[in-house]
C-alpha cells in the first residue's frame, strides 16, 4: 500500500471554443431574459466561519419577502450570480447545485462537521500515504475526496449548469503569477479545456487551498491550441495604449489571462482565492469598470438591459485579540509567516468595498449632474457625451461584523478561528447575524424606499417586526 500512487482528475482539452455553450454567463443570461434587477452576492473566505456566515445570509433573504410594485417576492428567488471565495465557496456552489434543498441537509453535512479533523485523519491514515507521496497527489485532492463524499456527491459543472439556480463562480489564485482564476467556461476558453467535466468538489479544494495546511491544486493548460478570442465587448481593453478609462482592472486581468494562451505554461497551480480576492469583489468591480468605459464611448455592453444592481458583501473577516504586544518576545516565524499573509488580504478588502462605494458616488453624481436643466441648457453634446455612466443604480449591502450594533456579539463573532471546524453555538451565531445586519443595512433600507417596497415577513427578527 505504501508503494501506491494516485493520479489527479485531468480537466480536458477543448479544439475549438463555442461561446454559445457551457458554463458561462452569457449562456446563463440568455435562459432568464433580459433582467431590468441583479442580485449579486459576494461570499468572502474564511473557513467554517465564512461558509457559515454566507449560509445565513441565505436563510435570511429566504425569509425576507418585500411587497413591491410587482406583488409578493421572497429576495432569494431573484439572486442571479454568487461569486465565493475559499470558506465561501462551498456554500456558493452548493446552493447552485442544490437549491432549496441545501436547507435539507447542509446544516449537518458540511457546517457542524469537523471538517478539518477529518481531512487530517485521511492525511495520518498509512492507507493514503502511498497516493499522497505520488506527485500527482496532495493534501488537497484527498481534500477533495471528502469534500466529494459529504457534500457534493460526484456533481460536475455540467450539473451545476443543469441546476436552474444562480450563476455561481469560485475562484482560485495561480500560485506562480498571483493571477485571480475563476472557475466558469469564460476563463476555460483561454486554457482550451472543458469546465463541464470538472467535479466541484475540486473547484472548492482549489478555491480553499491555504497554502502550507494544503497543497495546491494542479490543472492543465491547453492554451493556444482552440483558436480562443476574445469576447467582442472585451477587445476594446486589450490594448492599453488605447483602451478606454476607467479600465485598470479589466486591463491586468485580461493580461493576466492572455498570458496562459501563448502555449509555455502547460500547468497552472491553484491555491485559496483569498490570495487574490478575498470577498469575491474584483470580477464585480471590472464588470462595473467595463460597462462604465464603454458607456463613455457609447458602445453596447452585456448589461444594457440592467436598471438596478444589488450587491451584497458578504464578509467574514475577524479579528481576533492577540497578547503579542504584552511580551518582549516577538510572535513565532510560523505565527508571523500566517499574519503577515492576512494583514494585506484585510486590507485589499477593505479597499474593494470602498472602491464599489466609490463607484456608487461617483455615478450618482454624475447622474444627478447630467439630469440637472442648467448642465442640459450650456453642456455641448460633445462634452456632455463624455459624461456619460450607465444608467443603473447601485446599492452595495455590507454584511460584516462590524455592522453589528451588538458590541457583545460582535465581539465573539470577531475572535472566531478560520478554520474548517467550529463549535455548533459559533455556526448558529453566525447564521442569526447574518439577518441581522441585513435588515440594519442603509444600503437595504434605500433600496426599499426606491423601489417603494417593504417587509411582510422576515421572521425571527426584531427589525422585520418594526417593518
Amino acid at each position: 500500500m505504501l508503494g501506491g500512487c494516485a493520479t489527479r482528475p485531468v480537466n480536458p482539452a477543448i479544439t475549438q471554443v463555442d461561446p454559445g455553450t457551457g458554463y458561462r454567463y452569457l449562456v446563463y443570461e440568455q435562459r432568464l431574459g433580459e433582467k431590468e434587477n441583479l442580485l449579486v452576492l459576494a461570499f468572502s473566505g474564511g473557513g467554517t466561519r465564512a461558509a457559515a456566515f454566507s449560509y445565513g445570509v441565505l436563510e435570511a433573504l429566504r425569509r425576507i419577502e418585500v411587497v413591491g410594485p410587482k406583488g409578493k417576492v421572497r429576495l432569494l428567488d431573484h439572486v442571479d450570480i454568487i461569486t465565493g471565495v475559499s470558506g465561501g465557496s462551498f456554500t456558493a456552489l452548493a446552493y447552485g447545485l442544490y437549491g432549496e434543498k441545501l436547507f435539507d441537509f447542509y446544516e449537518t453535512a458540511f457546517l457542524k462537521r469537523n471538517v478539518e479533523g477529518e481531512i487530517i485523519g485521511r492525511v495520518l491514515n498509512p492507507v493514503n500515504w502511498g497516493a499522497l507521496w505520488s506527485p500527482g497527489w496532495g493534501r488537497s485532492e484527498t481534500a477533495a475526496e471528502l469534500y466529494d463524499e459529504i457534500l457534493f456527491h460526484g456533481a460536475t459543472y455540467a450539473d451545476l449548469a443543469r441546476s436552474g439556480g444562480p450563476f455561481v463562480v469560485a475562484t482560485a489564485t495561480d500560485i506562480a503569477t498571483g493571477t485571480r482564476l475563476g472557475f466558469n467556461q469564460g476563463v476555460f476558453d483561454i486554457l482550451c479545456s472543458d469546465l463541464d467535466a470538472v467535479p466541484l468538489s475540486r473547484a472548492a479544494a482549489a478555491s480553499s487551498a491555504v497554502p502550507f495546511a494544503l497543497s495546491p491544486v494542479t490543472i492543465n493548460n491547453y492554451g493556444g491550441s482552440c483558436h480562443f478570442q476574445l469576447p467582442p465587448f472585451l477587445r476594446v481593453f486589450s490594448n492599453p495604449a488605447t483602451a478606454p478609462r476607467p479600465a485598470a482592472r479589466v486591463m491586468a486581468q485580461i493580461h493576466d489571462l492572455q498570458s496562459y494562451a501563448q502555449g509555455d505554461k502547460p500547468y497552472i497551480h491553484l491555491v485559496d482565492g483569498g490570495l487574490s480576492d478575498n470577498l469575491g469583489m474584483r470580477a464585480v468591480l471590472e464588470v462595473l469598470e467595463e460597462i462604465e468605459a464603454l458607456s463613455m464611448l457609447g458602445q453596447p455592453t452585456p448589461l444594457d438591459h440592467v436598471r438596478r444592481m444589488v450587491i451584497v458583501i458578504v464578509n467574514s473577516l475577524s479579528t481576533p485579540k492577540t497578547n503579542w504586544d504584552q511580551s518582549e518576545r516577538p510572535p513565532g516565524d510560523i505565527t508571523l509567516l500566517i499574519k503577515a499573509t492576512g494583514v494585506p488580504i484585510d486590507h485589499y478588502s477593505y479597499d474593494s468595498v470602498e472602491t464599489l462605494r466609490d463607484i456608487i458616488a461617483n455615478w450618482q453624481k454624475m447622474r444627478r449632474l447630467r439630469d440637472s436643466a442648467a448642465f442640459k441648457a450650456n453642456t455641448d453634446p460633445a462634452i456632455a457625451a463624455l459624461l456619460r455612466t450607465p444608467d443603473i443604480d447601485l446599492y452595495a449591502i455590507d454584511v460584516s461584523f462590524s455592522a453589528l450594533k451588538d458590541a457583545e456579539e460582535r465581539a465573539y463573532l470577531n475572535n472566531l478561528p478560520t478554520s474548517f471546524v467550529l463549535p455548533p453555538e459559533a455556526v448558529d451565531r453566525l447564521r442569526a447575524a447574518a439577518g441581522k445586519i441585513i435588515l440594519d443595512s442603509p444600503d437595504f433600507q434605500r433600496l426599499l424606499k426606491d423601489t417603494g417596497a417593504h417587509i411582510v415577513d422576515a421572521p425571527g427578527s426584531a427589525s422585520a417586526d418594526d417593518n
